[in-house]
């Protein structure tokens, strides 16, 4: 057995071939070329390379100006803080981290360049896109200097109120559809995320109940699930100098707490949680969501305030209808926060009774085996015999509610099965048409 490293710099070759695996199958990478580029670009940070003709000129002075108040509110206790206004553009933005050797890179035109310098970065995209996709329809482009166009971006988006009604309480709880900090802080770790060695802009849709924010590569370091507690540190970035330059101006947490913010966000404003989407290759999507997906889920986080973040993250999983492991089953089982059987788990009666849910717990609960032993049993009774027909019909609207057809057929068959072993009732007609019958010794 051979194990095969990621291509790193170089790709890897077989026979003089270079190959590279889609999914679960390997293929010549001659036939990707933009994955050839990404495998050759690897080694390299494309953020910190320099551009030879740039000049300071090429930077928006408004841009730099506000770089300059965002680099000392972060630098207040640092000894050099009463310098930092006598330095001049160039040595400013060396301390900075944007520029190198007081050259522009493709940071410092990312950050602070003028609209019409994005030409340095060809082929490479140096571009935001706001996309309404609602009833409404509509768009706008927003270029260089991403320090302060994001800022605009984010104005684009519709950010009303949004009301909750708790059970037993006279007053709605009022909360913004979004979380601001929250927009910036998804936008700009698509900015400091970006391959832009793929030559794609970074796109916000805004839909009616979400935001979705995608951007071009993979996702870099790890599962997006790893940050959610904010106990994990990232030990690599696509683009180091990009990613340097953004913390000293503010714009992003270097320690990993981005996902961890979120998810806070979203607790704190009782809205489902975020998702990541990684199904498309060299892609990510980030769903931020701005109305309940079930709008019991949002009444327990408001009424429930001693819930971790384990906790939640796992109930919105439970919302959702993801998998959750055995282990976390078992904890939420001990406080009586689910039920179900697995994979199809729903909220318990405790939190259901206190959040206005019965009836939905009732409909998901089932009943005990022996009360549809009885049902079988009487009916067959008061009416001779019993075909899989007339035994559908009598208990496929007492199944579970998150049974589907084949569960409630294979949960049938179960209970004939277990009632002719019992010695209770016999098939009086074949396999394929059957005639259930009672034994004439049971007495019932």
């Amino acid at each position: 057995m051979l194990r095969i490293p990621a291509a790193k710099g170089e790709p890897v070759n077989f026979q003089n071939n270079p190959y590279i695996r889609i999914g679960s199958n390997k293929t010549n990478l001659r036939n990707f070329p933009e994955l050839i580029r990404i495998i050759y670009n690897s080694q390299e940070d494309w953020s910190a390379k320099i551009i030879p003709n740039a000049k300071l000129t090429d930077l928006d002075t408004e841009a730099i100006a506000v770089a300059r108040i965002k680099y000392k509110e972060l630098n207040t206790g640092k000894n050099f803080y009463n310098q930092i206004d006598t330095w001049d553009d160039l040595l400013f933005l060396d301390k900075a981290k944007i520029t190198i050797n007081r050259q522009i890179t493709h940071t410092a035109i990312l950050l602070l360049g003028k609209e019409e310098s994005t030409h340095y970065l060809l082929p490479s995209a140096a571009e935001l896109t706001w996309k309404l996709d609602t009833e409404e329809k509509s768009y706008e482009h927003f270029a260089t200097p991403f320090l302060l166009t994001t800022t605009k971006l984010m104005q684009r988006i519709r950010n009303i109120k949004y009301k909750f009604f708790p059970d037993n309480e006279l007053l709605a709880t009022t909360v913004d559809k979004y979380d601001t900090r929250g927009i910036l802080e998804a936008l700009h770790n698509c900015i400091a995320h970006q391959d832009y060695s793929l030559n794609g802009r970074i796109l916000v849709t805004e839909q009616i109940d979400k935001l979705m924010f995608t951007n071009e590569g993979s996702f870099y370091e790890g599962k997006p699930e790893d940050y959610a507690f904010g106990d994990k540190t990232p030990t690599k970035y696509r683009n180091l100098w990009l990613a340097t330059a953004m913390v000293n101006l503010g714009m992003i947490d270097r320690l990993g707490y981005g996902i961890h913010s979120l998810c806070v966000s979203q607790r704190n404003r009782f809205f489902p949680l975020p998702d990541y989407d990684l199904s498309q290759p060299n892609k990510v999507l980030l769903k931020i969501y701005g109305q309940s997906i079930d709008e019991n889920y949002s009444k327990i986080l408001i009424q429930r305030g001693d819930l971790t973040l384990q906790e939640v993250i796992l109930l919105d999983n439970v919302q959702k209808h993801l998998k959750i492991t055995d282990h976390a089953v078992s904890g939420l089982r001990k406080k009586k926060l689910i039920e179900g059987r697995k994979p199809n788990y729903f909220i318990g009666a405790k939190i259901s009774q206190a959040t206005g849910q019965k009836a939905e717990y009732s409909r998901n609960k089932a009943f005990e085996k022996q009360q549809y032993f009885d049902w079988i049993l009487q009916s067959i009774k008061d009416h001779g015999y019993m075909n899989r027909q007339d035994l559908n019909k009598l208990l496929w609207n007492m199944m579970p509610a998150w049974m589907n057809d084949e569960q409630r057929r294979f949960k049938i068959n179960n209970l004939l099965s277990e009632l002719r072993r019992k010695g209770l009732i016999i098939n009086q007609g074949t396999l394929n048409n059957p005639k259930w019958v009672l034994i004439k010794s049971v007495s019932f």
